[in-house]
């Protein structure tokens, strides 16, 4: 990244979401808009003339989607970028696996009134690119397919025990892949985890299904009130928290439409500091790649309540924030490469991998 200012080039084929977001980023004095384009050739010409440190890019674009604009762009020349994608259940699908091509986080793009809508993002819009151009970029290991072959499922899970361990999750920028990472690697019959990861809301059904596609374990939004199980990973429905309540040997989830925490909903410091008092010693906490630090200071309560506690390592994050806050807190016992959390998880839980 440039040592002054962040270099931005916005791509879209809308000529008002092109002067809307250059007005948007250019406002920032840590960033400067190095210039526009209007489809993903003319957008390929500018990246080899003015390196730019990040680019915004649309999905839906002529002579060349934004998908297979991405994918070639890993290839050659991988470099964050954040999408900007429209507020529908195909644009979520579509954005999903824009993210597991390599994107570093997405924007929301509104489909009425787009430039008043993009300047209510304003502030999410500056701090995502702002954090995207320090992010660090890998194409993806492997190919991914949009629709993966389902995975078998458990027989009918528990409910958990007295002694049963309870995993928490929290990840933001890189953490739709990460999530996918840990948990295609846990069994049908791994302990109950409870997730958080900053999405857009209209994203959180369409994360879930595609999760529940990659994983051994059931993986659905939670509802208010259910218990938890053995077998099962719960995210909250979009736009709201996700806690977990005591539940005599056992615990229920609360979901709660309270305000945002650390300017986020679901936010990973509710989910983790309820863990902590409804779980305590039984809990295992793991705090993946993600800007800011939301988490950080649930971790550290997780902790102090005894719980075995873990972020990723900075050379596997996209954006060491979160878990590095973490660390900085004295929140993790552990730091741990992504592809060996899963693992790690496990052992602490005293169960084997699958």
């Amino acid at each position: 990244m440039s040592a002054a200012r962040a270099r931005v080039l916005v791509v879209d084929d809308s000529a008002v979401v092109r002067q809307m977001l250059s007005e948007i980023l250019a406002a920032d004095p840590g960033i400067e808009v190095v210039g526009t384009a209007a489809d993903p050739l003319i957008a390929r010409d500018k990246i080899q003339r003015l390196q730019p440190d990040v680019i915004t890019l649309d999905i839906e674009m002529p002579r060349m989607n934004g998908l297979e604009f991405l994918e070639q762009l890993m290839r050659v020349r991988p470099m964050p970028v954040v999408m900007v994608s429209s507020l529908t259940e195909r644009g979520a699908q579509t954005t999903l696996q824009a993210l597991a091509l390599g994107a570093v986080d997405v924007v929301s793009k509104p489909r009425l009134d787009v430039a008043r809508g993009l300047q209510r993002y304003a502030e999410e819009i500056v701090d995502k690119v702002r954090q995207a151009a320090r992010a660090r970029v890998r194409p993806p290991a492997r190919p991914l397919p949009t629709v993966a072959t389902p995975a078998p499922r458990a027989v009918r899970p528990l409910p958990v025990r007295s002694n049963e361990r309870l995993i928490a999750l929290g990840a933001s920028a890189g953490g739709t892949e990460a999530l996918r990472v840990v948990l295609e690697q846990l069994p049908a019959d791994a302990p109950a985890v409870v997730l958080a990861q900053h999405l857009p809301a209209s994203f959180s059904a369409a994360f879930a299904e595609r999760l529940d596609r990659h994983s051994a374990m059931t993986v659905r939004e939670a509802r208010d009130g259910e218990p938890v199980l053995r077998g099962h990973a719960y995210l909250p429905p979009g736009g709201r928290h996700l806690a977990v309540l005591r539940n005599g040997a056992g615990w229920r989830l609360r979901i709660d439409d309270g305000e945002p925490v650390n300017r986020h909903k679901p936010a990973v410091d509710v989910l983790f500091r309820s863990v902590a008092r409804a779980a305590g010693a039984n809990a295992i906490g793991a705090l993946l790649t993600g800007m800011g630090d939301d988490g950080a200071r649930g971790l550290l309560e997780m902790r102090e309540a005894g719980a075995a506690t873990l972020v990723q390592d900075e050379a596997t994050s996209v954006v060491w924030g979160m878990p590095g806050a973490a660390v900085k807190l004295g929140a993790a016992s552990e730091t741990v490469p992504l592809d060996a959390i899963a693992a790690r998880l496990l052992a602490l839980a005293g169960q084997a991998q699958a």
